[in-house]
């Protein structure tokens, strides 16, 4: 039986391939592997079942027999570290492919987020008009250095690996800013992301989804 993973039965992105079961779906195509998907309601999501696969309540998670997992970070990585294709072979390259998808979860998405809470959460805030700007140069800032380190380069070390992956899908969530168009080379790096066949199936599996739900 292949893994199992959780995906938003009706996803807040709309279909736009942001939520996080995405960069999982994006891994199993990346290397070849089979998967289902158990989609679960934001009701479901805090119910006791959903809560012992993942304590915080949210989604992705994965199940393959006695293993279950949580976070897509963790995901993508056990995945990338089961399979051929995510991970380069010298332990030096691999070593380097992980510490980019620690950096795109760690260093790079969190202003991206501040900025999303900010939009989205914030802005009936006294002080969302002083916040905004401020969350906004961070960003700046964070991708500024990843222009900076990619220059021209295709990927970030080398051949596409979980890093690239992981990078990809967390800027992809500035996509509707207007700040990815001051960084060309990182528009062109998301581009050719977003150009790989593995990427291009992920994305209609879940926007099928959406679809799903709003015929339904």
């Amino acid at each position: 039986m292949p893994p199992i993973i959780t995906a938003f039965k009706s996803s807040p992105d709309r279909g736009r391939g942001l939520a996080r079961d995405m960069r999982v779906r994006w891994a199993f195509e990346e290397v070849g592997q089979p998967y289902e998907v158990r989609l679960v309601s934001f009701g479901e999501m805090k119910q006791a079942p959903h809560l012992a696969l993942h304590p915080f309540g949210q989604i992705p998670t994965y199940e393959d027999g006695d293993l279950a997992l949580f976070e897509s970070g963790a995901i993508v990585l056990h995945i990338a570290d089961r399979h051929p294709g995510l991970l380069p072979g010298d332990a030096d390259a691999r070593a380097r492919a992980i510490g980019w998808m620690f950096a795109a979860l760690s260093t790079v998405e969190p202003p991206i987020i501040d900025l999303q809470i900010a939009k989205l959460l914030e802005n009936d805030k006294p002080w969302a008009e002083q916040r905004l700007p401020l969350v906004e140069e961070r960003i700046r800032e964070r991708l500024g250095q990843l222009s900076n380190r990619l220059a021209d380069a295709d990927w970030l070390d080398g051949e596409f690996s979980a890093g690239d992956l992981m990078m990809a899908s967390v800027l992809l969530r500035l996509g509707d800013s207007g700040i990815l168009e001051e960084y060309p080379n990182i528009s062109a790096y998301i581009a050719r992301a977003e150009a790989r066949p593995a990427y291009k199936r992920a994305f209609d599996a879940q926007l099928a989804v959406f679809i799903a739900a709003s015929n339904g």
